[in-house]
């Protein structure tokens, strides 16, 4: 027991026979989801798969707010000559971009720290406030008035 050496113990939690310890996600590791009927499997593959849940709500609340306030610069008005191609290819791309992940981080960062019902407040404020900033910054080219679409 010289240089600060640990003795190897077989009742180590764990460990396998040979006093190795399994890795995460290795059959017998430590992160290794339970079995049904265990406590905590179900939960963790419910918890873990709410971020995807929450991707495609931000995506879909992105798309349902910036694609009707752009619906001008597709249109292009008469004969396409209104066209806004920067909205069109960049902006709406953008948002939904920041729509998709800006939910499942949020709410990888609140889970660390709060419960889930917390952390699922915490990502329905942040997107709220996202589409309230983007509402105060973004303004796409509308339509004059009296403009409606077709003839």
């Amino acid at each position: 027991m010289s240089g600060g050496e640990r003795p190897e113990r077989a009742e180590d939690e764990g460990s396998d026979e040979n006093g190795e310890r399994g890795i995460l996600g290795e059959p017998g590791g430590p992160g290794e989801p339970g079995e049904k009927g265990e406590p905590g499997g179900d939960k963790e593959l419910l918890l873990s798969s709410a971020g995807c849940v929450l991707a495609l709500a931000g995506v879909l609340a992105a798309a349902a707010y910036a694609v009707p306030r752009a619906e001008y610069s597709y249109d292009g008005g008469f004969e396409g000559e209104g066209t806004d191609w920067g909205v069109v290819l960049v902006e709406v791309p953008l948002i939904l971009l920041g729509g998709f992940a800006l939910p499942p981080l949020t709410w990888a960062a609140a889970t660390r720290h709060l419960r889930p019902w917390a952390a699922a407040l915490v990502c329905l404020a942040v997107v709220v406030l996202g589409l309230w900033g983007l509402d105060a910054l973004w303004h796409p080219p509308q339509a004059p008035r009296g403009y409606e679409r077709g003839i």
